[in-house]
Parts: structure tokens; C-alpha cells; sequence
């Protein structure tokens, strides 16, 4: 009996060794305004989102010695879930497969990277390591804005001087509304994040109030205005929350439902 189990069991690991592996995601085209957030919490980080056309994901990264591991808490961490096996490597597999981006479209795709530990040696490690994948990373070196095929952008524990007197530099700023009217240059604070709960009552049940509505498109004319994006988070996941984020033009939708908001954004 035992030997026919251990039998079965060689069985099984050989049809599972034998299954085609998921490709790195075969979305018929990019979302822009889907954003996954916490993305490394899913079952495959990153390429879930990319199978379901997600054009922006986020990575919380702890450094540990000299590497960035990803992990939503402290707690979490494992030596083997790197920023670079998760995200970096796979992402430059990805552009090398789809003729030279993301979704093989020549559009941008965004890597927000929130840093949960100090800022500033967390920063000097991560723009190292993002040089590593220059060629595939917008950058900023002698003076001059280098657009690449992914747009990284730091948020979290942002150390904004160092950030801003980096050359050659591979991430931008990810700012507060209260960054609003900074006059930074938009290629180094692209993208205006706040929390939604610190700036709306409404939590995305019955109608949305009018005044809010109002005071949600005034704030993204004035980003726009300045060239930049603009995201809410700690939203919550109802089609009526998506609905008034999309009217308001909002950039990135956050979401942890990737499969709700795809079928959202595609009806």
C-alpha cells in the first residue's frame, strides 16, 4: 500500500512538473487607471496583476542588511521575496518579450514602491539597485528626463531632499495633496496619493454627496493642471466607489479586487 501511494504521488508531482507555467500575463490590453495595491500580497505578485491588464502596481519594501524584501509587515518578511525576484526581473523579462514595454503597447507602466523602513538608506539602496534596470526605468541624469518603459515612484517613508538631489535618479516622489502647488518639476513628483478617509466622509455606500463630488474633481483639475496623477487610497472596493473615482477622472483606482476591477473598467 505504501509503495502504490508513493507511486501515485510521483504521479502527481510529474503532471504538475509537466503543466505549462503561467505566462507573464496575456491581457488583451492595459488598464492605465488600475492600480494594485498591496500587489504582493496576491498568490502571484505582479503577474496576476499584469494578466489582468493592471498598469500600476505596489510593492511595500522593508531593507533587511543590503537587500529590499517586500512584505506588508516586519513580520512577514522572507529572504527569498526580494524586490528583485518579485518585480524587477520579472518585469524586464516581460519587456524584453513585448517589444521593449510592459503590455507591448509603448505605454508606461508604474511601479509605486513604499518604503517601510528608514528613508534614506532604504532610498540609497533602492536607487542602486533600480540602475541595475536603467535601461528599462524612467530616470533623471545630467539634467535630463529619460523616459523608460516603467515609471518607478517611491511613496512611504519618502526622503524628499535626497530624493530630489539624486543624479542620475531612478524614481519619482509620490506626493500628499498637500504638495499641491510645490512647483516641483513633474518628473520628480508624478503622482499625488492621499487617504481618502482624511479628506471624504462618503464610504461608498447610497449617493455620493454633491459637494464631495465637487471637492474630488476640483482636486483632480488642479493635479492635472500640473501634469500630475492622482490616487486615493484606503477606498473601498464597491463598484459605486470605482464608478465616482472614474467620473472624477482619477488616475489610479486602487484596488485589492483585481479580477472585480478589471470587469469594472472593461464593461
Amino acid at each position: 500500500m505504501r509503495i502504490a501511494r508513493l507511486f501515485a504521488l510521483a504521479i502527481v508531482i510529474q503532471l504538475i512538473n509537466a503543466a505549462p507555467r503561467p505566462a507573464l500575463g496575456q491581457a488583451a490590453r492595459m488598464l492605465p487607471q488600475a492600480h494594485a495595491h498591496n500587489d504582493y500580497l496576491h498568490a502571484r505578485p505582479l503577474l496576476d496583476a499584469l494578466e489582468q491588464g493592471f498598469g500600476s502596481v505596489e510593492a511595500d519594501i522593508f531593507l533587511v542588511g543590503d537587500e529590499l524584501l517586500v512584505a506588508h509587515e516586519r513580520s512577514a518578511l522572507a529572504a527569498d521575496r526580494t524586490l528583485r525576484k518579485l518585480y524587477l526581473e520579472p518585469l524586464k523579462q516581460r519587456i524584453a518579450e513585448h517589444s521593449g514595454s510592459v503590455f507591448g503597447d509603448g505605454e508606461n507602466f508604474t511601479l509605486l514602491i513604499d518604503i517601510k523602513t528608514a528613508g534614506e538608506p532604504t532610498y540609497q539602496v533602492l536607487n542602486k539597485l533600480l540602475a541595475e534596470y536603467g535601461e528599462m526605468f524612467s530616470h533623471f541624469d545630467q539634467g535630463q528626463w529619460q523616459p523608460g518603459a516603467v515609471t518607478a515612484i517611491v511613496s512611504g517613508n519618502r526622503p524628499i531632499e535626497l530624493i530630489t538631489q539624486s543624479s542620475p535618479r531612478f524614481a519619482g516622489i509620490d506626493g500628499r495633496l498637500s504638495d499641491l502647488d510645490s512647483k516641483r518639476p513633474v518628473h520628480l513628483m508624478p503622482l499625488i496619493s492621499d487617504n481618502w478617509n482624511m479628506h471624504f466622509s462618503w464610504r461608498g455606500q447610497g449617493e455620493f454627496p454633491a459637494a464631495e463630488r465637487e471637492k474630488l474633481e476640483e482636486i483632480v483639475s488642479k493635479s492635472h493642471a500640473e501634469g500630475r496623477r492622482i490616487r486615493l487610497w484606503a477606498t473601498v472596493d464597491t463598484p459605486a466607489m470605482w464608478n465616482a473615482l472614474r467620473e472624477a477622472d482619477v488616475d489610479l483606482i486602487n484596488t485589492d479586487n483585481l479580477a472585480g476591477l478589471r470587469e469594472f473598467l472593461t464593461k
